[in-house]
């Protein structure tokens, strides 16, 4: 069964719908059929509505498991359904489960869910039940006029007078939220600022959090008056600034902050306010020539590390500037034949940043790196193409990140070293292979229809948009200037 109910719960239901005349009474012989609904097992707890001529009747609340909604984890979630004459509203729990453990027939949670998470889970549940209850109740309690949505409106309010939340601890459960729904990229980034700002506040306010009417625009400007005194460059201030912004309008539409206190300027009318505009984020182009890339590639490097370099950054050169983070998770799977005779591959991939398709045929030089790694790590389709994740090692989201972060510097600083070996004058990143593809592209007389500006950076959705189908003829004879 889902829920246990509790003795006083059953006692409140049968007094209230006349069953019983005492509590004592409730459990007699012969009455028990009375509540077999309420121990029957059941996916819902839910409080019974009465109406009477006389009195306003209370709303029906319940929980129920939503299967025609699955998350990206391929869970299905909790939904809390509240009816009041024969209208319904649905509030999501931000609670799911995997249909794996969950019992279609009965309705229940499958008892092979693992403690503690069972019970927690069912914990978590009751507790959304008896807060949209408890505000079903105060209503009807005191005969108010009223529907479906004012019992969400009730429980709102009495929350919002429980509830005193501070902008660290608020950022801490942004943080949470994104964890469980695997969003460990997104996570970081709130729990950077959390960090950032927590050595601010305890400098400056001696304290280790503060009340969200406390971040005005005083506040933004002094920390960011700290934070350049760090040496943070321009588009770190952004970046921290957008991300505070966003907790703040999170905490808003919670009923957690207040509107009137927000610092942000949200209109050329709001010119007293802080402007996260006024950032400049905008970046340098940085390409290498192709005659620079072909002293990289003529280069035999001396060790398996700084060959892994250079290939990633030649890799990525010519499969049209790949990111780093989809280059080491490509498996010998995104590989096939192009041809009939299998001696062309094509690669197809999808970007993890934008979910754009990316298909493409694969270049010699390319195609060469790809056979070279094939005697490496070639161990079924599953397998990666580079020797940066192991399968068997890095299996949880977070454990693939911190080895993508690690690797990544290992890769720029060994680019650093090949460029000074090979006296190239600028220093080499993977970001660095991005940016000459399309220069190269360019400077070949390739239209700028073909090669969105957002390989320079601006948007990479129009790079999604243009590049998404890599099979296009123009795009593949394009890429032979490459060559």
């Amino acid at each position: 069964m889902l829920y246990q109910l509790s003795y006083s719960w059953i006692c409140v239901y049968a007094l209230e719908t006349h069953f019983c005349t005492s509590t004592t009474d409730c459990f007699t012989p012969g009455r028990q059929h009375l509540f077999a609904p309420l121990f029957a097992p059941s996916a819902a707890v839910t409080t019974m509505s009465k109406t009477t001529d006389h009195k306003e009747g209370r709303a029906s609340v319940k929980v129920f498991y939503k299967t025609g909604k699955t998350l990206a984890d391929g869970s299905h979630p909790f939904y809390v359904r509240i009816i009041k004459n024969r209208k319904q509203v649905t509030r999501a729990t931000g609670l799911s489960l995997h249909p794996k453990y969950w019992n279609h027939d009965k309705q229940e949670i499958r008892r092979n869910y693992p403690e503690p998470y069972r019970s927690e889970l069912i914990q978590k549940l009751d507790k959304w039940v008896q807060k949209f209850s408890d505000a079903a109740g105060a209503l009807a309690d005191a005969d108010e006029r009223h529907e479906a949505d004012d019992v969400l409106s009730r429980a709102a309010e009495e929350r919002k007078q429980l509830r005193r939340v501070k902008v660290l601890e608020f950022t801490q459960e942004v943080v949470d939220e994104l964890m469980k729904t695997n969003q460990v990229g997104n996570a970081s980034v709130y729990r950077d600022l959390r960090n950032q700002l927590l050595k601010f506040i305890r400098d400056e306010y001696h304290a280790d959090d503060i009340a969200f009417e406390r971040v005005t625009v005083a506040f933004c400007n002094r920390w960011e008056t700290v934070l350049r005194a760090s040496g943070i460059r321009e588009i770190t201030l952004s970046l921290r600034f957008r991300t505070l912004r966003a907790v703040l309008n999170k905490a808003i539409a919670n009923g957690d902050a207040k509107l009137e206190h927000y610092p942000f300027a949200r209109n050329a009318a709001d010119k007293h306010k802080f402007s996260i505009g006024k950032f400049d984020v905008t970046t340098q182009k940085r390409a290498v020539s192709r005659d620079a890339v072909r002293k990289l590639e003529q280069h035999h490097p001396s060790t398996e590390r700084l060959r892994l370099a250079k290939d990633v950054f030649l890799f990525s050169f010519y499969c049209g500037g790949i990111n780093f983070v989809d280059l080491a998770q490509l498996r010998w799977s995104n590989l096939t034949a192009a041809d009939a005779e299998g001696k062309t591959l094509r690669l197809r991939y999808e970007r993890q940043k934008t979910g754009g398709k990316f298909v493409m045929k694969l270049l010699p030089p390319a195609a060469a790196i790809v056979e070279f790694y094939r005697l490496l790590t070639h161990d079924g389709p599953m397998s990666y193409v580079f020797p940066i994740l192991r399968r068997d090692q890095h299996i949880t989201t977070t454990q693939i990140k911190n080895r993508l972060h690690k690797v990544l510097g290992q890769v720029n600083k060994d680019l650093k070293t090949l460029a000074a070996t090979v006296g190239i004058d600028t220093p080499l990143t993977t970001y660095v292979a991005r940016h000459s593809f399309a220069t190269s592209l360019k400077q070949s007389g390739v239209a700028t229809g073909i090669i969105s500006e957002a390989m320079g950076h601006k948007s990479e959705a129009v790079t999604a948009v243009y590049l998404g189908s890599f099979e296009s003829e123009t795009l593949e004879q394009a890429f032979e200037n490459l060559l």
